[in-house]
């Protein structure tokens, strides 16, 4: 009987996998489509809100998805989940966690001139990324920030 059970479970994953219907990968990074948004203990409107998130565009590391839910890491290490229409993935961003004032620079070269400089806390908008800096912009502001200052891109992560 549980060979049976089993025969069954194996088959109609290989035919959900035939239709399509194969995990779709999900994206290393996210950032907060809203001013307000909850995050919950589990993966429901029912699940207990454990934290209220008042910063949009602040990027979210991407755990996994179930349903219509992510289950992400904020910058602190803080973990939940956020219903699908509360992230964006389209919009990346980062957050300066530097514990002194990060350099923006005008170039992507780590020794080009400094044009502004980014406290922590501050989120700006993801461009680009190369192995050790990443272009970003905040205030009007674009230039080069080292990947060591910022929270919201993978290591290895590089893209135009």
């Amino acid at each position: 009987m549980i060979q049976g059970k089993v025969r069954f479970a194996v088959a109609a994953l290989v035919a959900l996998t035939a239709l399509g219907a194969a995990p779709q990968p999900v994206p290393p990074f996210g950032s907060l489509a809203s001013s307000k948004v909850y995050l919950r203990e589990g993966p429901s409107y029912q699940h207990r809100v454990l934290w209220i998130y008042r910063r949009k565009g602040l990027p979210v590391k991407i755990l996994t998805k179930y349903d219509i839910w992510y289950r992400v890491q904020d910058s602190e290490g803080t973990v939940g989940w956020i219903s699908n229409v509360m992230i964006s993935t389209a919009r990346r961003s980062v957050v300066v966690t530097s514990k002194r004032a990060a350099p923006i620079r005008d170039g992507s070269d780590v020794n080009a001139h400094a044009i502004a400089y980014a406290q922590r806390g501050v989120v700006a908008k993801l461009e680009a990324c190369k192995a050790k800096v990443c272009e970003v912009s905040v205030d009007g502001t674009d230039g080069w920030i080292r990947k060591q200052d910022i929270w919201g891109v993978g290591v290895g992560e590089v893209f135009k």
